[in-house]
């Protein structure tokens, strides 16, 4: 794993930066603000990185070793990233309130804990919720308030946290009681101001100072535009005092597009996540037989995942759509509860992630339940595999998601033209062109591509403001971002080809897209389902490389059926840039797997 520049608040790629600490020195109200050390302190908490030194998250035995410098490197991204847009403005205090511990309805019965993932970005305080952040500007530190219990509820639950036992563990400068949050910020406000301002609560406009200069209290808020949700500033009984000075527009842009791009920390730690979840897919192919029902390839998945990965959760509900179930996207949720009996004619489309520490991984696997490919099977899971090569061959920085996509499509209705339920032409390539044209793909795929992927699993800055907006073209509408690739994004490349009733009685009743269609032998594959293909990516300098290390080539499915090694000897597909590696001693350690 290599460093980051110092200077870089980006991706670690080299590129040049202004250096923050550059941007921060001024006087203001007669107190000097001392050059603080954001670039040393990057720079150590990246070598505790390389090194994985300085405080560990571990869940034990041989699961992955986080180092907490990795949090370290988030903020120190965030501030630098902060100090450049804003200058010398950037004065103050940004505060994140955590994830809060819910219950079921109207029962004391608490679901499992997740963090709240911006909270988590910053403080990677995975275990601790009903918790507040704070972070300096521009120095960077930062404050943990966490809460304190009385004995009814350590009777229950067990000690309140240790305040000093916290702050070692995830590596923070400070760590109070949640109680301390309105005295303490008003404490560093008025450092940062030079007075007492905030002092007993007052706010009037008279005491307010310069808005180029004065500390401000930033406040996450913005809209997430894949789900459409927004996120909430931080509140608490008090902060209305506060109200002068508060800042909801800086933020968000800024922390939504630091996590667009990976550091190398961030990178192994989903190399973990995807190495994990690709073991726990060969066990399940190798497990699935007919007569199985999916929730059991489910539990199989998430037992493999926890017992040798300490992942307590999944990146989101298991898809265990077997035959026909395969041509709904997202199976498994409320409604399909992934309750089929398995059948030995039936494709297995198996859409299954584990995440740990809060970062994700999206992995889709399809294969004949039976243990062998029909010749229709062979031909659509070769359709989509093509389709998935052929992304993973152009995928770098620079180029065009949305033609990315369109790469996809042209690929699968390259296929279904030589099974013939497409028809083709003396110009096969016009033909497809045609096709793209009338919109065809978005028939036989009507999602997208693929997405960023993180600590979320539909990570975030997907649209964000100055970049391509979403088209309002079938199959290209549904991509969750359309922007240019850059260096250190980390993506799903995901192509799919269903059989999808309505979708398909809906192209035959248009005459633009009725006229490419074999009816006949159309309807071979209807009740077939689907075939999707799901890889994580990192794009790197000049290309990607693929984390997911799950067999693809046809012959390498069938073989794992049947038992045999995984990892292979030999790389049937180097053209999959699939990145070997494997968890020892809780890092992740590459392998030297050749064609």
């Amino acid at each position: 794993m290599g460093s980051n520049s110092a200077s870089d608040p980006n991706n670690g790629s080299g590129k040049k930066t202004k250096n923050a600490a550059t941007a921060t020195a001024s006087t203001t109200s007669g107190y000097m603000m001392k050059m603080p050390p954001l670039a040393d302190r990057r720079s150590v908490a990246e070598q505790l990185c390389q090194t994985c030194s300085g405080p560990i998250y571990s869940q034990g035995l041989e699961t992955f070793r986080v180092p907490m410098a990795l949090y370290e490197v988030n903020r120190a991204r965030v501030v630098q990233a902060m100090l450049e847009r804003y200058g010398s403005r950037a004065r103050g205090l940004v505060l994140l309130e955590g994830g809060k511990q819910t219950t079921r309805y109207d029962t004391d019965h608490e679901p499992v804990f997740r963090q709240e993932s911006y909270f988590h970005y910053l403080f990677g305080a995975s275990q601790y919720s009903d918790c507040y952040g704070v972070l300096s500007l521009p120095e960077g530190e930062a404050t943990l308030f966490v809460p304190t219990w009385g004995v009814d509820v350590e009777t229950m639950c067990g000690a309140s946290p240790e305040f000093e036992s916290v702050k070692k563990d995830l590596g923070l400068e400070r760590v109070f009681g949640v109680g301390e949050l309105k005295a303490f910020l008003e404490r560093e406000m008025n450092r940062l101001s030079g007075d007492n301002v905030y002092e007993g609560g007052m706010n009037s406009k008279e005491e307010k100072k310069n808005g180029e200069t004065s500390p401000k209290l930033y406040l996450l808020k913005g809209l997430n535009t894949d789900s459409g949700n927004f996120a909430t500033p931080a509140s608490f009984d008090g902060i209305s005092q506060f109200a002068d000075v508060r800042d909801e527009d800086s933020l968000f842009p800024i922390i939504a597009e630091c996590r667009v791009t990976k550091t190398p920390a961030e990178i192994d730690l989903m190399r973990y996540t995807n190495w994990i979840s690709s073991m726990a897919h060969v066990e399940v192919m190798r497990a699935a037989k007919p007569g199985m029902m999916e929730y059991q390839l489910e539990s199989l998945f998430q037992h493999h995942t926890y017992t040798h990965g300490g992942c307590r959760h999944m990146s989101y509900t298991c898809i265990c759509a077997c035959g026909p179930n395969a041509k709904i996207l997202h199976y498994g949720h409320a409604g399909r509860p992934n309750s089929r009996l398995l059948a030995s004619t039936d494709i297995a489309l198996l859409d299954m992630g584990a995440e740990y520490h809060c970062y994700a991984s999206d992995i889709t696997c399809s294969f004949p339940v039976g243990g062998a490919f029909t010749e229709d099977q062979r031909a659509i899971y070769e359709s989509v595999l093509a389709a998935q090569v052929s992304v993973l061959r152009e995928l770098r920085p620079g180029v065009s998601w949305k033609e990315m996509h369109r790469e996809a499509e042209r690929e699968i209705l390259k296929g279904l033209i030589e099974c013939g339920v497409l028809k083709s032409g003396k110009d096969a390539d016009k033909v497809v062109e045609d096709m793209l044209h009338a919109d065809l793909g978005a028939i036989f795929m009507p999602h997208g591509m693929g997405h960023l992927i993180g600590i979320d699993t539909h990570d975030v800055g997907g649209y964000a403001a100055g970049t391509p907006q979403r088209s309002t073209r079938p199959g290209l509408r549904k991509l969750r971002t359309a922007r240019d690739i850059e260096e250190g994004m980390v993506l799903t490349v995901e192509p799919g080809c269903y059989f999808i009733d309505p979708l398909l009685d809906m192209a035959l009743s248009n005459e633009e897209q009725k006229r490419f269609f074999n009816t006949d032998r159309l309807s071979d594959f209807r009740g077939f389902g689907g075939v999707r293909l799901e890889d994580d990516v990192r794009v790197t300098a000049d290309g990607c490389e693929n984390l997911t290390l799950c067999p693809r080539a046809a012959d390498e499915v069938t073989m794992v059926m049947k038992g045999g090694a995984w990892p292979p000897d030999k790389d049937v597909m180097p053209e999959l840039k699939r990145a070997w590696a494997v968890c020892k001693d809780g890092k992740m350690k590459m392998l030297d797997i050749k064609p």
